[in-house]
């Protein structure tokens, strides 16, 4: 017996299409197109990522003297097609920041819920780590990771997801303390429910909102922190492409190869542009608080 929002989907869909603004729509179209050249990338791309030809090195994009039709973005130092490692570079720096955002939301789902549920030096534990977290800069804690463990895909996956795993478990926890003391948590405890059973079936399905626009939200900062550190060279190692280390590598040619640094980093800021506005979007609709103001 749950607090369940039983309002059917096409109504949902229809309300939460109705709310959006120019700005809004236009971050959707955005993101969509982004996700659409992610998953296609290996396809679409002309060439491949990793294939050099110093004989066409630092060829400016089409429009440009020295401009090849075999490049229409040019090339990089070493002669690679900035197109396609862009194109794979995205699917790439894409799929870390999902897994990453995935395993901060297991990682701090679970813990605040169980913060909430079991309570006392339970609650106190975990909520004393999360300050912790909070306190030392993440940057610090995932360089000195990365320098002791390398770079694999594997520690960059663990890396991003624990950089928000804090705010997860503070709103799980909270939204909890706060379930815990509605009358239909204490009829299922009336029922003879176990904790595991009130945390699954009655509390979980009443919190799935705030963390799904948590989740919309921390993608961008996860994108920014794998950029960052990409740039710094302590990300996903060459020759693979990140959009980080793009812009990391390039940053050299910047002065006479521009065209180098701008296709990644373009990339960058329109990701994190549609994610954020889609994020803040749909905290505005599904926050029954908000729209009660």
């Amino acid at each position: 017996m749950t607090m369940a929002l039983n309002m059917p989907a096409p109504s949902a869909l229809r309300r939460l299409w109705t709310s959006t603004n120019a700005i809004q729509k236009l971050a959707l179209a955005i993101g969509l197109a982004l996700l659409l050249m992610a998953f296609l990338g290996p396809l679409i791309a002309p060439h491949d990522p990793n294939a050099q030809s110093l004989l066409s090195r630092l060829r400016p994009p089409i429009g440009f003297d020295r401009a090849k039709a075999a490049y229409p973005l040019g090339t990089d130092e070493l002669g690679r097609d900035i197109l396609s490692r862009s194109l794979h570079g995205l699917r790439l720096t894409l799929t870390l920041a999902i897994l990453g955002a995935l395993l901060g939301l297991v990682v701090g789902g679970l813990l605040g819920l169980l913060s909430g549920v079991v309570g006392g030096r339970t609650d106190a534990t975990i909520m004393a780590a999360v300050d912790t977290q909070i306190a030392v800069p993440f940057t610090l804690i995932a360089l000195f990771t990365l320098a002791i463990f390398g770079s694999s895909l594997q520690v960059m996956v663990i890396v991003l997801g624990l950089a928000g795993w804090e705010q997860y478990a503070r709103i799980v926890r909270g939204d909890v303390r706060r379930l815990m003391h509605l009358p239909f948590i204490e009829a299922a405890r009336a029922a003879g429910a176990s904790p595991r059973r009130i945390a699954f079936a009655h509390l979980l399905p009443n919190i799935v909102s705030p963390l799904v626009v948590q989740f919309t939200l921390s993608l961008s900062n996860i994108v920014l922190l794998e950029s960052t550190l990409s740039f710094l060279g302590l990300g996903v190692q060459p020759p693979t492409a990140t959009l980080g280390s793009m812009v990391g590598i390039g940053r050299d040619y910047m002065p006479t190869a521009p065209w180098i640094v701008i296709a990644p980093a373009l990339l960058i800021v329109l990701l994190t542009f549609a994610v954020q506005v889609v994020g803040d979007w749909l905290r505005d609709s599904v926050d029954v608080r908000l729209r009660a103001r």
